[in-house]
């Protein structure tokens, strides 16, 4: 679709209830996002839903490009002057969200934008709370699709923190969530991990509060822009895992009224 239709678009979008909210965390990587981000939108349009695509840049050296690759998508951008890390991001993105259901995701758009479909079937049509994509369930073709190195660091982590700070949960990485307004604006209101580990407080926080979480298969589609090497971070990670206990000891996560 060409540039002055998907402004008319956005136009038409903010006089009318947005439906899906996505926000699209990205670091200096322009060319990723006019690569992948019509992948996305073309989908959504098909499925007639009103939307609206954030992109949150999260300090960019790239400001201009960024800025202009997010006005040649026709998607709403949203600039922090300094690099804060994914989960402030995400986080700023959620606040100037103004769909009835809000999603983040990364911006090489990493899974098939069919999954988005199957969130909303949980999240609108059977009210769950939230939905996460698991790239570990037998329905999911992920971890086949990647190298072995990658796929076992990964998988360690994920088990790491599905047995010692949320049970059950045994793929908090994903990098595609879904959220209720209501339940988004409340988990981000409290949540304080600023960085790739803020994923696993943002569950930890809703399993706390029994809120109701449907897990969705995902299909690997992009490798392109991933800023995330859980080796690379897996010290200041595993931090965040103690910073979150502690901060639920601590009774950080109480509801703000």
């Amino acid at each position: 679709m060409q540039t002055s239709a998907l402004q008319y678009i956005n136009v038409l979008l903010s006089s009318v209830l947005i439906d899906i909210s996505i926000i699209i965390p990205a670091f200096n990587c322009p060319e990723v996002l006019l690569n992948n981000v019509p992948v996305l939108q073309s989908h959504l349009q098909k499925s007639g839903q009103p939307f609206e695509i954030i992109i949150v840049d999260d300090g960019s050296k790239e400001q201009e490009r960024m800025e202009s690759a997010a006005k040649k998508l026709g998607c709403t951008y949203l600039r922090i002057e300094n690099n804060s890390g994914k989960g402030f991001a995400v986080k700023t993105g959620f606040q100037a969200a103004k769909g009835s259901f809000c999603f983040f995701t990364d911006a090489d758009i990493p899974f098939h934008p069919q999954a988005i479909d199957g969130m909303m079937h949980y999240l609108k049509g059977k009210e769950f709370d939230m939905a996460v994509g698991d790239r570990t369930l037998k329905e999911s073709h992920y971890f086949d699709a990647i190298s072995k190195r990658r796929s076992a660091v990964s998988i360690f982590f994920s088990s790491l923190v599905g047995r010692f700070v949320v049970a059950g949960m045994f793929d908090t990485q994903c990098g595609l969530k879904g959220f209720r307004r209501e339940i988004a604006l409340d988990l981000f209101s409290v949540g304080r991990i600023q960085g790739f580990a803020f994923d696993v407080e943002i569950i930890y926080i809703a399993l706390k509060r029994n809120y109701d979480i449907k897990r969705v298969p995902v299909s690997l589609r992009s490798q392109e822009g991933s800023s995330v090497n859980i080796l690379q971070h897996s010290f200041s990670m595993i931090v965040d895992l103690f910073k979150i206990k502690l901060n639920h000891l601590r009774k950080r996560y109480e509801k703000i009224i």
